[in-house]
Parts: structure tokens; sequence; C-alpha cells
């Protein structure tokens, strides 16, 4: 299902999936944040498709996000910048929202429709923070923009 998202001086965002970054966004030391599951359950209630890729650093992301209907996409490559490029070329970066907070983010961020930078608790790489539409404090705040779009429409109006 596609949302349609009307910006003035923006321009119409026409949206169906997100792509996150996991370790550093949705969870700190492998773990998810709290509110996290509840807010994904939401978005898919809405009708987005939801996507999580990692390096799976902490090697928790499969029992961590089990259950919860988003597929995750597990890195194999050298170069996780690229490959996390190459996962967002594949899903359409026209009617992607990414968010990410890490330099391997930052051309997800850059060359999808949306990219959202997240400050939260580990911080955000400047090359990240430089190459999003927008930066949130939280990943809840951020998921909240996509859940109540009227304050997209706030924040990126001219």
């Amino acid at each position: 299902m596609m949302k349609q998202i009307e910006i003035p001086g923006f321009g119409t965002l026409h949206l169906k999936r997100v792509l996150l970054d996991y370790n550093g966004t949705l969870a700190k030391d492998g773990r998810l944040l709290p509110g996290v599951s509840e807010r994904l359950s939401a978005l898919r209630e809405q009708g987005w498709e939801l996507f999580v890729v990692t390096a799976d650093t902490f090697g928790s992301v499969a029992s961590e996000m089990a259950g919860s209907g988003v597929e995750v996409i597990v890195l194999e490559s050298d170069n996780h910048t690229v490959e996390k490029q190459g996962v967002l070329e594949r899903l359409g970066p026209d009617h992607t929202v990414a968010i990410g907070n890490g330099n391997n983010d930052v051309l997800m961020l850059k060359y999808s429709i949306l990219g959202i930078a997240i400050l939260g608790e580990e911080g955000c790489a400047l090359a990240s923070l430089q190459s999003a539409e927008l930066c949130s404090r939280t990943i809840g705040d951020a998921l909240d923009l996509l859940l109540h779009p009227k304050r997209l429409v706030a924040t990126l109006r001219r």
C-alpha cells in the first residue's frame, strides 16, 4: 500500500517501505530499544513494508526481530556502505524511507527518497547527518514521523 504525503515546497512522497539500520538505530548493544517493537507493529498495521539491514555485530538480530514480520537482511560483504545501498536499490529508492546513524548508512540515507538520521545513544556520524533530509533524536521519534505524517509535513515544508 502506497502512502502519499504532500509536503509544500518539498514535493509529494509516494512511500511504501522503510529500510532500517539495526545497531545504533533500532538497537543498543544488540537489543531492541524500548518502544521499537510496538512502533514497528503499528507501521505494519498501516501497511508499511519493513526491512532491517545489519552486519549483526552482536549476533542477536534473529532473536530480537523474531515474530515481528520485519524482513532481516544480514550483510555479507566487506563494504557495508555499498551493500546497504544495493539493498536500497533492490527495494526501490523512490518509495523507500531509510533510517540510520552510522557511516555505513550514508549512501542509503542519501539515495532513498527520504533519509532520516538518528542521533540516539550511540550518536550519529556527521556524514550520515549530512546525507539525510532530517534528523530525529530517537528511533521512536523517527518512527512516529511515519505513523503521524503531518509531523513530516511540519518539519520538511519550505
